[in-house]
Protein backbone atom coordinates (compact mmCIF):
# COMPACT_ATOMS: atom_id res chain seq x y z
CA UNK A 1 0.00 0.00 0.00
CA UNK A 2 1.34 3.10 -0.84
CA UNK A 3 1.52 6.34 1.72
CA UNK A 4 -1.01 7.88 -0.79
CA UNK A 5 -3.44 5.07 -0.31
CA UNK A 6 -2.93 5.02 3.41
CA UNK A 7 -3.30 8.87 3.26
CA UNK A 8 -6.39 8.64 1.37
CA UNK A 9 -7.77 5.79 3.90
CA UNK A 10 -7.84 8.30 6.80
CA UNK A 11 -9.37 10.80 5.13
CA UNK A 12 -12.36 8.96 3.86
CA UNK A 13 -13.22 8.39 7.48
CA UNK A 14 -12.66 11.66 8.91
CA UNK A 15 -15.78 13.20 10.85
CA UNK A 16 -15.10 16.47 8.81
CA UNK A 17 -16.20 15.65 5.48
CA UNK A 18 -19.52 16.47 4.51
CA UNK A 19 -21.41 19.80 4.97
CA UNK A 20 -19.53 21.24 7.30
CA UNK A 21 -16.44 21.29 6.35
CA UNK A 22 -16.65 25.06 5.76
CA UNK A 23 -16.21 24.93 9.24
CA UNK A 24 -12.52 23.83 9.05
CA UNK A 25 -10.97 26.75 6.95
CA UNK A 26 -11.79 30.76 7.09
CA UNK A 27 -13.33 32.45 4.71
CA UNK A 28 -12.45 34.05 1.75
CA UNK A 29 -14.20 37.36 3.18
CA UNK A 30 -13.38 39.31 6.61
CA UNK A 31 -13.96 36.94 9.57
CA UNK A 32 -14.84 39.01 12.90
CA UNK A 33 -12.76 37.54 16.14
CA UNK A 34 -15.76 36.25 17.89
CA UNK A 35 -17.21 34.72 14.26
CA UNK A 36 -13.88 32.83 14.03
CA UNK A 37 -13.70 31.75 17.53
CA UNK A 38 -17.31 30.01 16.97
CA UNK A 39 -16.40 28.66 13.51
CA UNK A 40 -13.09 27.04 15.23
CA UNK A 41 -14.89 25.68 18.09
CA UNK A 42 -17.55 23.91 16.12
CA UNK A 43 -14.91 22.50 13.77
CA UNK A 44 -12.89 21.19 17.21
CA UNK A 45 -16.00 19.80 18.80
CA UNK A 46 -16.14 17.67 15.75
CA UNK A 47 -12.61 16.58 15.35
CA UNK A 48 -13.24 15.44 19.07
CA UNK A 49 -14.99 12.92 18.18
CA UNK A 50 -13.42 12.11 15.49
CA UNK A 51 -11.92 8.51 14.97
CA UNK A 52 -9.05 9.71 12.91
CA UNK A 53 -8.04 13.03 14.48
CA UNK A 54 -4.05 11.87 15.13
CA UNK A 55 -3.26 10.52 11.74
CA UNK A 56 -5.14 13.65 10.39
CA UNK A 57 -3.17 16.00 13.00
CA UNK A 58 0.17 13.74 12.04
CA UNK A 59 -0.95 14.90 8.42
CA UNK A 60 -1.00 18.62 9.20
CA UNK A 61 2.14 18.77 10.57
CA UNK A 62 4.50 16.47 8.54
CA UNK A 63 2.53 18.67 5.21
CA UNK A 64 2.85 21.75 7.44
CA UNK A 65 -0.66 22.52 6.42
CA UNK A 66 -1.17 26.54 6.88
CA UNK A 67 -4.92 26.77 6.94
CA UNK A 68 -7.53 25.15 8.62
CA UNK A 69 -8.27 22.68 11.17
CA UNK A 70 -6.57 19.56 11.15
CA UNK A 71 -6.36 17.00 14.51
CA UNK A 72 -8.50 20.06 16.72
CA UNK A 73 -5.31 22.44 15.69
CA UNK A 74 -5.83 25.78 14.24
CA UNK A 75 -2.51 26.29 11.96
CA UNK A 76 -1.21 29.08 14.95
CA UNK A 77 -1.63 25.60 17.56
CA UNK A 78 0.09 23.62 15.27
CA UNK A 79 3.39 25.80 14.43
CA UNK A 80 5.05 25.21 17.82
CA UNK A 81 4.71 21.18 16.84
CA UNK A 82 6.12 21.22 13.59
CA UNK A 83 9.74 20.43 13.55
CA UNK A 84 12.99 22.57 12.47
Amino acid sequence: MSVLHAEEMWQAKAACRGPNTALFFPPSHFERKDDRETRESKAKAICSGCDVRKPCLEYAIRSKEQHGIWGGLTEVERRPLEPG
